[in-house]
Formats: C-alpha cells, sequence, structure tokens
C-alpha cells in the first residue's frame, strides 16, 4: 500500500545537486524581455482585476499588458467582453486609460467616429459611401479570450488557450473551501518594483531570505526564521518528526490565529473551513506568470504581477474580505494591511537590491542551493514556456 504524502519515509524536499540559474542577461536584455512577453505573457492566462471592477452593465476598463492594449467592458446584458483597444479603421485607442461607465450602448471611435456594439460588432462608419468589398461584418473589434472565475477576471491574448474553467479551478483548487466570490475588496496597495518580473517571482519561490528580510514574519511564521518553507526541506528533518512546535511543523506562532499586526482575527472566520485549514495559517495557490492568491482565515489577499519593462515591474495586492465584517464598527483594516504591506515592500526592497548587481560582467548567472527548489521549479517551467515557438 502506497505510504501517505506526510509519511516519515518520504525524502528531503531540497535540491540534491549543483543546478544553474537562468542567464544574468535574461534579467534585464531588452530583447529576451520581448521574448518572454511573446511567449509567456500572452499565452497564458494573465489575472486582471476582481469582477467588481466592472460590475454592471456599460462598465469599462482598459488594461496595458507589455505593448498590449486591452479594453474590458459588460454589454448591456452584463456579459464581460475583452477586446483590444483598438479601431479597425487606421488603429486608434477606442477608450481612454482607466475606468468607467460608457454613456450608451454603442463604442465611438473617437478619431474618426466608427461605431462599434458592445459586442465588438462594426455597426457603421463615418464615411459617406462604402468601397467594393468592404463588408461590416469584416470588421469588428479584435477579440480576446475572457473568463471569470470566482469573482476573478483573466484574460488570454492567445487564440486558442487552454479551457480556463479546468486551469483556474486546478490552479486554485487548495482554496476551493474559501468563499472567493462573496469577498469584497478592503483596501488595495499597487506598488512599482525596479526589478525583472522573474526576480520578483524567484524570491516569492523560496526563503533562504526570510529571516534578514522579514523578521517580524519570521516571528509569526516561525520555519522562516529558519529560512524554510517547508518541515521537509530541512535535511535533518526527521530529527524533530515528532516535535509539534511551529518552527518545525510550519504554522503560525502560538497563540496566534491568521496574518496580522498582532496574530488576531480582524474578519470573521470563514464558515466550511477544514481543522487543517485553521491550523495552516496561510495557504497559496499559484497562477503563473501573473498572479498569487493567498487564502487566511479570515481574508484573502490577491497579488498581482504585472511586468512594465525588463527592469520594472507592478505589484498590486487586494485585500479581500466578507461584506458583513467590513460592516461591523470593530473592523480594524489595519491591524493586517500594516503587517501584510509591510511584508511586500521588504519583499520589493531587496527584489531591487538583487536587481542592482546582476550587471557585472564576469556574472553570467547564478546558482541554485538546495532549500531553493521551488525557484528551480520555476525556472524550469519559464525555460520549457520559452522553447515552445
Amino acid at each position: 500500500m502506497a505510504l501517505p504524502s506526510d509519511s516519515l519515509n518520504e525524502d528531503f524536499t531540497g535540491l540534491k545537486d549543483l543546478r544553474p540559474g537562468l542567464p544574468a542577461a535574461w534579467y534585464y536584455d531588452q530583447k529576451q524581455y520581448e521574448l518572454e512577453l511573446a511567449r509567456i505573457w500572452y499565452r497564458n492566462w494573465i489575472y486582471v482585476a476582481r469582477s467588481s471592477e466592472v460590475q454592471a452593465p456599460r462598465a469599462y476598463m482598459t488594461f496595458d499588458l507589455g505593448e498590449q492594449k486591452i479594453l474590458l467592458l459588460r454589454d448591456d446584458a452584463g456579459q464581460l467582453r475583452a477586446f483590444h483597444n483598438t479601431c479597425r479603421h487606421r488603429g486608434s485607442a477606442l477608450c481612454p486609460s482607466g475606468q468607467g461607465t460608457l454613456r450608451s450602448s454603442t463604442l465611438v471611435c473617437p478619431y474618426h467616429a466608427w461605431v462599434y456594439s458592445l459586442r465588438g460588432e462594426l455597426l457603421r462608419t463615418s464615411s459617406k459611401s462604402i468601397p467594393s468589398g468592404f463588408e461590416l461584418k469584416n470588421f469588428g473589434l479584435y477579440k480576446i479570450n475572457v473568463s471569470e472565475w470566482r469573482g476573478f477576471i483573466f484574460i488570454a491574448l492567445a487564440e486558442d488557450p487552454p479551457p480556463p474553467a479546468q486551469i483556474l479551478a486546478q490552479t486554485f483548487s487548495p482554496l476551493e473551501r474559501w468563499p472567493l466570490e462573496d469577498l469584497a475588496v478592503a483596501h488595495v496597495m499597487t506598488k512599482t518594483i525596479d526589478c525583472n518580473w522573474k526576480v520578483f517571482w524567484e524570491n516569492f519561490n523560496e526563503c533562504l531570505h526570510c529571516p534578514g528580510v522579514h523578521p517580524r514574519l519570521s516571528q509569526l511564521v516561525p520555519i522562516f526564521g529558519r529560512a524554510l518553507l517547508r518541515e521537509r526541506d530541512d535535511p535533518n528533518w526527521r530529527a524533530h518528526a515528532e516535535d509539534q512546535n511551529p518552527k518545525f511543523k510550519g504554522g503560525l506562532r502560538a497563540g496566534a490565529v491568521t496574518w496580522s499586526r498582532d496574530g488576531n482575527l480582524t474578519g470573521t472566520v470563514f464558515r466550511g473551513l477544514s481543522e487543517q485549514d485553521r491550523k495552516t495559517g496561510q495557504l497559496y495557490a499559484t497562477s503563473l506568470p501573473s498572479a498569487f492568491i493567498v487564502g487566511h482565515i479570515d481574508y484573502v489577499r490577491a497579488v498581482r504581477v504585472r511586468p512594465l519593462g525588463p527592469e520594472k515591474t507592478e505589484l498590486r495586492v487586494e485585500y479581500l474580505f466578507a461584506p458583513e465584517a467590513m460592516r461591523d464598527p470593530r473592523f480594524d483594516l489595519s491591524n493586517v494591511v500594516d503587517f501584510a504591506d509591510l511584508v511586500m515592500t521588504e519583499d520589493a526592497e531587496i527584489c531591487e537590491v538583487n536587481q542592482r548587481g546582476l550587471r557585472a560582467l564576469p556574472h553570467g548567472g547564478g546558482v541554485l542551493m538546495p532549500e531553493e527548489y521551488r525557484v528551480h521549479s520555476l525556472q524550469e517551467w519559464i525555460r520549457a514556456q520559452l522553447a515552445h515557438a
């Protein structure tokens, strides 16, 4: 009979031999950045925003991904649609940057007044006559694949991306017991980091930096203070196999129940969570290359990662709570935000330090240590994506 995943016979999780990192130039070279846009960011499902950002009919928002200008809107029937923000006449942008509400049931190009339905159909042009061979039905807006999943909006620029429901349900299955679709955005933090997007993701996937960079987080999650993510990241984990101390097993320090300034609840505990969910303290689900969602027992953090250039990345952190918790007069958002924003700011600053050292002439690339097995998996995923022409 197969042993359970937590059997004491399960091996050490770390890397057992030396692995090279990605070439250093991949973190700052413009041509490499453009290749990654084409083969990674323009092919995968990308997180954009919560559904509440474009909730009502005729609501719209724009979103830039690399060089692509994207328009999301609700038609009059409430159907979410996504298009390239480009008129089919001579390429003018249709909607100004930002978000708002359309005045009518049509999109009118501000340049030459071509008129489109909110379903993307070209209804009429402004010309006095129509040239031979021109048919309105052939000049609708360029459509983009869009999917709403449990209150989150994803887009895919590829013509035939993998089925979104299947991909997203599998990706975020660790959070299936969290009421994601019922939550409201209580706070948003946006930060621009002077580093390549891969630098951020690599930092996210290891905790060797945690004791020095995150002292308060390391107190809340004691195993992080040992520069480890999980119990079996320690090659000597069996020596502490019977010890339930969080510094060996993971989870929050004694007396803490969630990620917050004092370890106490800010929202109400979500119904339906398992006992293990409550003990874990934080549960991560990642959708490369653009997002990760963290489930805590009283709130959820959704983090969007967006490349702005070879050495610039945007982070957008959304704090999601149950609406009834937010209506409670005792609701203290700062208890969560002050702590979590501190952790994200520390990550941002150390990522910038990492980026500043990458251009040394003799530095062709780094190496990975045993605890960086998730960084290795990330880098292998990137290599595989780039190899697919």
